[in-house]
């Protein structure tokens, strides 16, 4: 910090890291793969692992249908936004999430958040189908952390 003429602070940029910023990608998506690191449900690796393997074979996911309405409502009864409309932030709170809830005692909680891995992989799948020609702003791009932890958690 330092003072100007008129004795207001003001911090100097030169003295900022680009990597303390919570809306930087690189430390954003940086997350993801430590969210990765650690013990990850057999579910999500299954998701992960067919996602994977369809981009790889396909280059990109075929086109999948969108997500119905028992999936939104599954989504809005966790307080989730669609994955278009999620930042990398959002996301990797939600996977944090997923990941103790997959693990949970609580048979429902383990079911829905299967089932959330599961509607989050069509979501990502439509996206990258659809070219992210649904992407509204570039403030939402928490796709590439939900794809970031695919490939990190995927065996291939």
């Amino acid at each position: 910090m330092v003072l100007n003429s008129n004795n207001k602070v003001f911090l100097e940029s030169t003295n900022l890291s680009s990597l303390s910023c919570d809306d930087d990608k690189f430390s954003s998506l940086s997350m993801s793969a430590m969210l990765a690191r650690g013990e990850v449900p057999d579910s999500h690796r299954r998701i992960a692992d067919n996602y994977m393997v369809i981009k790889r074979i396909y280059g990109s996911p075929v086109v999948q249908s969108r997500i119905n309405n028992h999936d939104k409502a599954l989504l809005t009864k966790y307080d989730f936004n669609l994955l278009e409309f999620s930042t990398i932030k959002q996301i990797n709170e939600e996977l944090s999430f997923l990941k103790r809830w997959s693990l949970s005692l609580d048979k429902n909680l383990r079911k829905d958040a299967d089932e959330i891995m599961s509607i989050r992989s069509k979501e990502l799948k439509f996206l990258a189908a659809s070219r992210y020609v649904s992407i509204s702003s570039e403030i939402y791009n928490g796709y590439k952390a939900l794809e970031r932890y695919f490939e990190e958690i995927s065996k291939y």
